[in-house]
This record gives structure tokens, sequence and C-alpha cells, in this order.
């Protein structure tokens, strides 16, 4: 199935600083859904989409939201990307 998902940024906080983390992000699924705490992380092989995670009581961190298949994650990373590098402010 080739069907694309309607992805929308409706927050996205740029931070300053020169730490690798560069911003978070909320995404509206098909305007129905909102999951925050999206990350943008300036990692060594340049600016990727960090999925929202939580602290276990191992103290290990686990991604709380999985895109099922790599056409998900891709798509949802040029559109959390491309708002990033856009200067519209986008509920900030």
């Amino acid at each position: 199935m080739s069907t694309q998902i309607e992805l929308s940024i409706k927050r996205m906080t740029r931070l300053d600083g020169n730490g690798t983390l560069k911003a978070y992000c909320d995404v509206a699924i098909a305007e129905s859904f909102v999951i925050k705490s999206f990350k943008v992380i300036d990692g060594k092989n340049g600016l990727f989409v960090s999925m929202p995670r939580e602290q276990g009581k191992n103290g290990m961190w686990y991604d709380t939201v999985a895109p099922l298949t790599k056409q998900v994650r891709e798509h949802l990373s040029h559109i959390v990307l491309d708002a990033y590098a856009s200067d519209k402010p986008l509920g900030e």
C-alpha cells in the first residue's frame, strides 16, 4: 500500500545554542491526532528526527511512537526537517 499519510507540523520550537538538540515539534496526523515531542537532532551524519521517548524504570529510554514502515519514517522526517529549515514560525 502506497497511501501517503497526511502529516502537518503544529508547533516547532527552535533552540539556540551549540548543543545537538535543535528543535522540538508536534506533528498532526490527518488533522485528527497530535503527537508531541519529536526532536530535531544534529548528529554525526547531519540532522535527523528523533521519536518521542520516555525513560523506563530501568533507566533505559524507549520510543513511544514508531513508524511501521521505512516510507512513513522518511515522509515524517521530510516534513519535520523541511519545517525546521523554513523561516516560517509554527506555533512558537
